[in-house]
Order: C-alpha cells, then structure tokens, then sequence
C-alpha cells in the first residue's frame, strides 16, 4: 500500500500563527520511515499581517488555495493511504474528500473535542467548519471544494466530544448524526472498535485539543487567552487517547490518519527571541 505523509502547515482557517509552527513540529514528532514520502502543501508562512475577513470566513482565499494545493499533491502521488499532519482541522477536508473516492464505503472517526460543523454565520473561522462540509451540507464555500460524494451521517462517530453548542446540536440532528456530549463520559473502547468494524477502511481525525490541558500544555485551551468557539476543551487523558487509536486499528485498516492542532505557544516564544539576533540572520 503507498502511503504518503501531507504535511500541511495550514494557520489562516484558525486565525493563530502557532498552527504553522506546530505542523513543522509534529512532522518532526512522528515516527521515522523512510518508505513514507513527505509533501507540503503551499501554504504561506505568516508575515506578520492578520488575515482578513472575506465573505465572512476569516482569510477564505488562502483557506480555499490550501486546500486546492493540497487535492493536486494527492491526484498527483495517488496515495492508498494517507497520513496529514497539521496545521489546523481543515487539513481533513481534501485527504478525507481524496480517500473517500478510493473507498466509498469508509467511516470516519472524529477524535476532537469540538464537533467542526460551524458556518460562517456562526463563527468565522473555517477549521471549526471542515467536519460539516465533508457531510456535504456544512458552509458552502468548503462543500463546493469536495471531489467526491459527501459522507453519511451514519459513517461518522465523535470521540471526546465537549459542550456541544446549540448551532451545532442543531445541525448534527438536522443531518441524522448519532452522537453523544461526552463531557461525563466518553465513547468506550468497545463502541469505538465495533464502530471500526462496520467499514473496510477507516479515515481518523485526531485533534490535539481533544487532550486534557492541565495534562498537555501545547493546546489551544490551555493558554487561558483564547475562547475559540465557545465550547471549551478536552478532558482526554494519553491513556484513552492511546485506547481509543488502538481500538479504531483493531476493528478496521486505517487508510488515513490527520493529526492537527498541535500548538507549541512556548516554543513559538523562544522561535520569536531567537529571531530577533542577528546572529541567526548573518
């Protein structure tokens, strides 16, 4: 099976320059292989300028050319399989739309604590938008992009989910998506696997922010200056993360795996001071 790895510095649909650096850094974090190419989506490095707000999506033109760089990389290389490494949760959309033309069939694993099926009356940020335009009824400027038909309702489960907000709820019922507020409890391993089951090939959705941010520090909930949509953070230990991954790979082939919003807020404070001598620019 080829597989490939789509590093996809994506930082414009979240509004923070953190995404950028932190792709870089899980690219990095990965496990080494050789036999698994890495290609970058043309995504532009921040500059210091904020993204404006175009159709009430916040830098919706560079959103859309991430995404259409990304859909060329793939029609290129044809991958079987797929691992995307963020960036921000829009990075799903073109490796999830690609993966669904190979396998029609495939379920979707949404481990995140937020349920990304906002539009741009509700919040103007795209990553928060990427989930609902991949169920083919989401914000149109991100539905317009998918190649291939949108998923069923009945092929997604969230794991992790928190505080599900009333736009949302609204949505998910509208659609006929089956899920659960886990802010008591979560999915167990058992539904996770037998979930995994019920497909051939199986797409998983890995948001960092699904971890608990008094356990892991380089989330978006842990620095207490960002609100995002409203809905809070994660409550997932490394434990039942680890679960959970292991039980998806047991009840089905993982034919592709994102992982994003990894936010490394000290590390990019260090990257900053280091920039600033001259040392590093002689």
């Amino acid at each position: 099976m080829k597989t490939i790895r789509l590093l996809y510095p994506d930082w414009v649909s979240g509004g923070l320059t953190t995404y950028h650096l932190g792709a870089q850094m899980m690219e990095k974090i990965l496990p080494a292989n050789p036999g698994q190419p890495v290609f970058c989506v043309d995504v532009a490095a921040p500059d210091g300028r904020e993204p404006r707000l175009e159709d009430g999506i916040l830098g919706k033109s560079a959103v859309l050319a991430g995404i259409g760089s990304a859909q060329r990389i793939l029609q290129r290389e044809a991958p079987e399989a797929l691992i995307t490494i963020g960036g921000t949760c829009i990075v799903s959309l073109a490796s999830f739309d690609y993966l669904h033309g190979l396998y029609p069939d495939a379920g979707i694993l949404w481990i995140d604590a937020h349920a990304d099926v906002s539009r741009r009356e509700d919040y103007p940020n795209a990553h928060a938008m990427v989930l609902g335009a991949l169920l083919g009824s989401g914000e149109p400027a991100l539905v317009e992009k998918l190649a291939n038909p949108p998923f069923a309702a009945d092929h997604v489960l969230y794991v992790g989910l928190q505080g599900v907000l009333p736009h949302q709820a609204q949505f998910l019922s509208r659609l006929g998506v089956d899920y659960k507020d886990q802010t008591r409890e979560f999915v167990t391993n058992g539904a996770v696997e037998a979930f995994a089951r019920r497909f051939t090939h199986l797409l998983v959705h890995l948001d960092i922010d699904v971890l608990d941010p008094k356990l892991f520090h380089s989330t978006y909930f842990a620095n207490p200056a960002l609100v995002g949509d409203g809905s809070g953070g994660g409550r997932m230990t490394f434990e039942k993360l680890s679960e959970v991954l292991q039980a998806a790979a047991a009840g089905s082939t993982l034919a592709g795996l994102t992982i994003a919003e990894y936010l490394p807020f000290d590390e990019e404070k260090l990257s900053r001071i280091f920039a600033g001598l001259k040392l590093f620019h002689a």
